[in-house]
């Protein structure tokens, strides 16, 4: 499907009546310079790639910026576009976003492994402004919408990535939808045998169990009706594909036991009603033994809330219900992204604060928030963990403290190269060497081979314990060596 400039600034102003929407057409006309003559390998031009993404993340209710940033995220990567040309015509903020996942792009690929630990370290550290992770999510699903007209090397390699990388991550911010399309639009070029496997096993069975499902919903709309639970929606939910293989193999390959091919979900208010409505259920229909979950007492660890129970139909057949509160609900779907879409939608009911998982508690951050900046900048806190993730020149990531600087990382990297160091490049501009590094930041250090080893003044500028060791013992053995040579001049 082509997404124009039209169809992007449309689904804006319904999302931001206030939006400028002259900065949307000026970001277009400045990616579409940008961008001039590049075509992607399905062959249209490139420009459909960047509207694509802005128009994902218009449609997860991202902010105003961020979508901007879409539209312009591949400039600085694909042209010799600077930051500074960025901020100039857009701002800091877009221009921060922009260069956040420019940084993301320059991890090399060396394998699946050492691939997957710098992107979940670069992904960590990206968490200070958690948007760049949005643009990075959209960019990758419009990637795989298009999957088919890359090479299979490229193909197997994308689709390995989305699975074992970024799905995994979506589902640890609580982005449930999300992970699933990721895995669902891999699955078939990774696993192609697979994917065709559990499409054709599964195709009659969903068929099936989808009659039986609304048939169910009728009468399960009827008894909540006259049990007076004045405020709810009960609808069928569809299992996704890749979700249903993960299943069969545990379930030993065997359809029969897969009881939520397509289960009804059913949302309330309040959580009360969560449990009242659990009540009417198990009143009218016989629950499964053993199949009842309380997800909302003890949720899961990315913080998903819901009830679970599976029940006999009047038929005899077996059909899972979910029962959760709206708020829950956007937490399910939106995980993190769900604080934009809160604030965008109007919903002000709050999460309770019993029992909060990991994301819950992120999501909770907000409440004592003014505004996205101060949210943001507690998501960074609460990420962080006092830790840095700076690249190396060849694209791999380095793990170091808050406040380390470009010694800290020369001898990270190397203890003779710690000991020669003689200038640091940070973002490819010479910098101080008592410069405290931040996350995303490219450093080199350029070797002094002249230097006979570090200064003592070094000590008081590192921050790791290794810097300072190996400092602290080239100085040691230099006033051995000096006493030792000092005696031995003696006649």
């Amino acid at each position: 499907m082509t997404t124009t400039l039209n169809d992007l600034k449309h689904i804006i102003q319904q999302k931001h009546p206030t939006a400028d929407l002259s900065l949307v057409e000026l970001a277009y006309e400045f990616a579409e310079k940008a961008h001039a003559g590049q075509t992607r390998f399905s062959g249209v031009p490139y420009i459909q790639h960047s509207l694509a993404t802005a128009y994902r993340l218009a449609t997860m209710d991202m902010d105003f910026p961020t979508i901007i940033a879409g539209l312009l995220h591949d400039v600085p990567e694909d042209t010799a576009i600077t930051q500074q040309e960025l901020e100039k015509e857009f701002g800091e903020e877009v221009a921060e976003l922009v260069a956040g996942v420019t940084k993301l792009g320059k991890i090399k690929y060396r394998g699946i492994e050492r691939y997957a630990e710098n992107l979940r370290k670069m992904f960590v550290a990206m968490a200070q402004d958690v948007r760049v992770i949005f643009i990075k999510f959209a960019d990758r699903i419009n990637n795989l919408h298009t999957l088919e007209f890359l090479p299979p090397v490229k193909q197997q390699r994308i689709a390995q990535e989305s699975i074992e990388i970024y799905a995994p991550i979506a589902n640890r911010l609580g982005m449930g939808e999300l992970r699933s399309e990721l895995e669902d639009l891999a699955f078939p070029f990774l696993y192609p045998d697979e994917y065709t496997w559990v499409k054709q096993a599964a195709a009659g069975k969903i068929e099936a169990q989808k009659k039986i499902v609304d048939k169910m919903i009728v009468e399960v709309n009827d008894a909540l009706a006259e049990n007076t639970v004045a405020s709810f929606s009960a609808h069928g939910r569809m299992k996704h594909v890749f979700s249903l293989y993960k299943k069969l193999l545990r379930k030993d390959r065997d359809l029969s036991k897969i009881y939520d091919l397509v289960a009804i979900r059913i949302i309330v208010p309040e959580v009360k009603d969560c449990y009242h409505v659990l009540g009417i259920l198990h009143g009218r229909w016989r629950p499964m033994p053993g199949r009842i979950k309380d997800y909302i007492a003890q949720p899961k660890p990315n913080g998903y809330q819901s009830l679970h129970t599976t029940v006999f139909t009047d038929d005899g057949h077996i059909v899972e219900i979910q029962i959760r509160t709206q708020v829950m609900h956007e937490l399910a779907e939106y995980g993190i992204a769900a604080h934009w879409y809160a604030k965008e939608g109007g919903m002000g009911t709050q999460v309770p604060r019993e029992q909060l998982g990991w994301l819950e508690q992120l999501m909770k951050l907000q409440k004592d928030a003014t505004n996205d900046q101060e949210y943001l900048e507690n998501l960074k806190i609460t990420l962080f963990h006092d830790r840095i993730f700076v690249l190396t020149p060849k694209g791999d990531v380095i793990n170091l403290p808050e406040g380390a600087t470009p010694i800290d990382f020369a001898y990270h990297i190397h203890t003779e190269l710690g000991h020669h160091t003689g200038s640091a490049y940070i973002n490819e501009k010479i910098a101080a060497l008592d410069t405290k590094l931040k996350s995303g930041d490219l450093v080199e250090i350029k070797e002094d081979k002249s230097r006979k080893g570090p200064n003592e003044d070094w000590l008081t500028i590192v921050q790791t314990r290794m810097a300072k060791e190996k400092i602290q013992d080239f100085l040691s053995r230099q006033r051995r060596m000096r006493i030792l040579d000092l005696f031995s001049r003696k006649p």
